[in-house]
């Protein structure tokens, strides 16, 4: 599961890194450029998801905050290689 603060009609689709919310929590920040109007953010924010760490889209899913910018994504597929995928493309965007 992958907690993301997801800001939609952006310029580009992009995961801008980690950061925290105002209680600490620590979340990914991406970005879409598709409107938060049926469903479409959410789409693309989990096509971006699989995309960044190899999986099919379909092996994305939102998991809960479908109308709040923070959501939960379930990214089905052995925890700690997606886990390494995702710390790694992070790093090196950063």
């Amino acid at each position: 599961m992958v907690v993301v603060r997801l800001t939609p009609r952006a310029g580009r689709d992009a995961v801008d890194g980690i950061g925290r919310l105002s209680d600490g929590t620590p979340v990914l920040l991406a970005r879409v450029r598709a409107v938060p109007e049926d469903s479409r953010a959410n789409e693309a924010l989990q096509r971006l998801l699989a995309d960044l760490v190899d999986l099919a889209p379909s092996r994305a899913s939102l998991h809960g905050g479908g109308r709040s910018r923070c959501k939960s994504i379930l990214l089905r597929g052995d925890a700690a290689m997606l886990a390494g995928r995702l710390e790694s493309r992070i790093a090196a965007k950063s």
